[in-house]
């Protein structure tokens, strides 16, 4: 290194031997993170050096889960009354935004690398046009029995179906934008109920 650089690497900076590049010391010290001889860290997808893992849930129980998230698609007053009245070229943006939301809570695991695979027993999206600021209001609700919550999925389920109304609608406006992707609630697991309206 000193032969490229002309300087020597100082102690705590990049380390071969750290796997990703960066010392472990120096990232626990700058995010304010307890040292992994102090204790976890308190996120369930890192390990006790940093990295990520998938969490191990075989010793919990089946229980019914059930999450609620949503997304707002701004259209702009064009490509809204296109919506509206149904004239979309590519066809029937919420009908088809719906089932692209089912289908991507149902490919979660696919997307997003440390979600467990879940069988869902229930994906609910609905789409609903709000003239006021001309854009599409979208909820995915999921549900399931299992040993891990439905949080990402339902997520997944708002953000697919946003961005599928997004694709249909792209020829009609470019400054299209997909806001507040958000958990609304959830029920069941270890922190129990929660909702954004508390």
């Amino acid at each position: 290194m000193e032969s490229i650089f002309g300087q020597s690497t100082s102690a705590g900076a990049i380390s071969p031997s750290a796997g990703c590049g960066i010392d472990r010391l120096t990232v626990e010290e700058t995010l304010g993170l307890p040292s992994s001889n102090e204790g976890q860290s308190g996120l369930s997808h890192v390990d006790g050096i940093g990295k990520a893992k998938m969490v191990d849930v075989s010793s919990k129980d089946d229980g019914k889960r059930i999450a609620a998230a949503s997304c707002r698609v701004l259209l702009g007053q064009h490509a809204f009354s296109l919506v509206a009245a149904n004239r979309i070229a590519k066809g029937d943006v919420l009908n088809v935004a719906k089932i692209a939301g089912i289908q991507g809570a149902k490919r979660t695991s696919d997307l997003v690398p440390l979600c467990h695979n879940i069988s869902l027993d229930r994906v609910d999206v609905s789409l609903a046009l709000n003239e006021d600021d001309y854009s599409v209001e979208i909820v995915g609700e999921v549900a399931a029995t299992a040993k891990t919550g439905v949080e990402m999925e339902a997520m997944t389920a708002a953000a697919v179906a946003g961005l599928t109304v997004y694709d249909m609608c792209k020829a009609a406006a470019k400054d299209i934008r997909i806001t507040d992707v958000r958990l609304e609630w959830k029920i069941g697991g270890k922190s129990g109920g929660w909702s954004r309206k508390q």
